[in-house]
C-alpha cells in the first residue's frame, strides 16, 4: 500500500514538473523573509512557501536532478531574482537542465512540494536519489538565529 501511495505521488508529481511552469518561475522571483512558527524567521518565495537548501551542494554544483526534483522544486528565475531586503546576496546558477537556480549565500534554495505555504515540514530531512544522499535546513536569512529544528530525520510521510 505504501509503494503504491508513493507511486501515485511521484506520478502526480511528474505530471506537475511536466508542465514547464511549476518547476521555473516566470519572470523574476521574489524571495523574503517570513516568521514561520517553530522555525523562527525563513526565506520565503513569492507564494510563501518556504525554502530549502542541501548540505551536499556547494559552489554552485547541482546535485539534485532527476527523481530528487519529484519532492525539491528548484526556486528557478528567467530574469534577476529580488530580494532587496535580505541581509544577503542572491544570485542564479545555471541547472543542468538549462535552467536558472536562485542561491542565497552560495546555498542553492528548493522548496518542498509538501509544504503549504506557512509551513515548515521538510527541515532536517535526510534522503537519497540515484545514490547521492541530502540532508536539508530550512533556508533563514543572514545573522538570524534559528529555532530548533522540529524534524528530524524521521518522516510523517508514510514510505519516505
Amino acid at each position: 500500500m505504501k509503494r503504491l501511495l508513493i507511486l501515485g505521488y511521484l506520478v502526480s508529481a511528474a505530471l506537475v514538473l511536466g508542465s514547464g511552469s511549476a518547476l521555473a518561475g516566470s519572470g523574476s522571483a521574489t524571495v523574503s523573509i517570513k516568521s514561520i512558527g517553530g522555525a523562527g524567521k525563513v526565506l520565503v518565495d513569492a507564494k510563501g512557501r518556504a525554502l530549502y537548501s542541501n548540505d551536499e551542494e556547494r559552489g554552485g554544483k547541482v546535485l539534485c536532478t532527476g527523481a530528487c526534483l519529484s519532492f525539491w522544486k528548484p526556486l528557478t528565475v528567467s530574469g534577476t531574482p529580488k530580494g532587496a531586503s535580505l541581509p544577503g546576496k542572491l544570485v542564479v546558477v545555471k541547472r543542468p537542465d538549462g535552467g536558472r537556480q536562485v542561491a542565497y549565500n552560495g546555498k542553492l534554495l528548493y522548496s518542498f512540494t509538501l509544504d503549504k505555504p506557512g509551513k515548515v515540514t521538510g527541515d532536517g530531512f535526510k534522503d537519497a536519489f540515484g545514490g547521492q544522499k541530502f540532508t536539508w535546513h530550512v533556508a533563514h536569512p543572514t545573522g538570524v538565529k534559528t529555532a530548533p529544528s522540529a524534524q528530524t530525520s524521521t518522516s510523517p510521510y508514510p514510505g519516505y
